[in-house]
């Protein structure tokens, strides 16, 4: 009796797995990634992270019943290509669902085609809120509406609460459109708090000779320097002052590839900005203990020279979950229905309660800054998000 008790259970249990396991035509969300071209190195990590997430989606009961399938392409760190890619996706490839590609200016170019099409667009790293219109954007760069000015005063704020607070900053920054109005803001924002700012300088993006700019900020020789870094930006000037014997008191750096500034005996004490840690209370986050172990593994298989979570893994894990919110809540893969409902309800993600209610659709800035330590990134400021241990060192 009990053996055909537990083998009424076992079927059951078979039965109930065969019912939720995702049947049926896919369902296909289409998008671009950089997967060649100078922000490749960061853009590795998104390809990563969606990945993971749609294989986690399909070992469960997929959306809506069914299994998804991630049509992605490469747009090569191209705007002008990933506009035409998002184009094919939507009218020749007919995917249900669209999600954005890495950085401002492939997400702005792609933008218009989802406003064309009238389509959901949920995107990880957007950094100009004021340009983004259209009205069913979903942004899960938290950066709220003015980065421009709550990104620098927040580390601002970290570096003038230590035993020696900066008195000038130097600001270097990349032309590409988020770092240059970010780095923009910093200026002002230094200016308005007294601290000299002897040098503000833009550069190319895509520079490769950083022989004239690393002289120009040893000349400086401020405080605290400002990198509006993207990739291995910052990278590269370390090594051009390191070559004129000059190490900067401190060093910021915007939108690093995390893993090689870490890895650089340069980058030590190097500061960035983060939503996403691997230590608490990020780790309580929805998603995050299971997420992490997985992304860890599957990183170090893609030679990741740095595999724990930050920032673009976190955010772009959180744009899948956005998609997936939006889905579930509604029942449907209908566009308009999944915007309305965004926009009336917040999202639990994995860097945070997202909310869409505000000035372009932009919520709260949940930004913290980050140091490297000890090889690995851990949140220094605001005090209440620290690691455990840790607090901001000098250079």
């Amino acid at each position: 009796m009990m053996r055909a008790a537990l083998a009424l259970v076992v079927l059951l249990a078979f039965a109930a797995a065969a019912a939720a396991a995702p049947s049926g035509q896919p369902i296909r969300i289409g998008g671009t990634l950089a997967l060649t071209g100078p922000l490749a190195p960061t853009a590795l990590l998104h390809k990563i992270a969606g990945e993971i997430y749609v294989e986690e989606l399909n070992k469960a009961n997929g959306l809506l019943g069914r299994p998804v399938e991630w049509v992605l392409l490469d747009d090569q760190s191209k705007p002008e290509l990933a506009r035409s890619l998002y184009e094919k996706l939507i009218t020749v490839d007919k995917v249900d669902l669209i999600i954005g590609p890495y950085a401002t200016s492939g997400i702005l170019a792609a933008m218009g085609v989802a406003q064309r099409y009238n389509k959901v667009y949920v995107h990880h790293s957007f950094g100009m809120p004021h340009l983004a219109k259209y009205e069913m954007h979903f942004p899960t760069a938290a950066f709220g509406p003015e980065p421009n000015k709550t990104v620098p005063t927040t580390v601002f704020d970290a570096v003038a609460a230590t035993s020696k607070p900066p008195k000038s900053v130097a600001i270097v920054t990349s032309k590409f459109p988020s770092a240059q109005f970010q780095s923009n803001g910093a200026k002002e924002v230094a200016e308005k708090r007294g601290l000299k700012v002897p040098l503000y300088l833009e550069y190319e993006f895509g520079t490769r000779d950083w022989g004239a700019i690393a002289a120009r900020v040893k000349d400086a020789n401020a405080d605290l320097l400002w990198i509006g870094a993207l990739g291995l930006d910052g990278n590269q000037l370390l090594e051009a002052m390191k070559k004129l014997d000059y190490t900067p008191p401190r060093h910021f750096h915007l939108f690093p590839a995390p893993g090689p500034l870490v890895a650089a005996p340069d980058g030590k004490n190097a500061l960035s900005v983060t939503v996403f840690e691997e230590h608490p209370p990020f780790m309580n986050n929805p998603g995050a203990a299971k997420f992490v172990p997985i992304f860890k593994e599957r990183a170090a298989k893609a030679n990741v020279p740095y595999t724990a979570i930050e920032t673009q893994v976190g955010g772009s894990f959180a744009a899948w979950q956005v998609l997936e919110a939006g889905v579930t809540a509604t029942k449907s893969l209908d566009d308009k229905a999944i915007g309305a409902w965004l926009r009336k309800n917040r999202v639990d993600t994995i860097i945070g309660k997202l909310r869409f209610d505000g000035p372009n659709n932009y919520g709260d800035d949940l930004f913290k800054v980050k140091q490297v330590q000890d090889g690995k990134w851990v949140v220094v400021w605001p005090r209440e998000f620290t690691a455990p241990g840790a607090r901001l060192q000098p250079q």
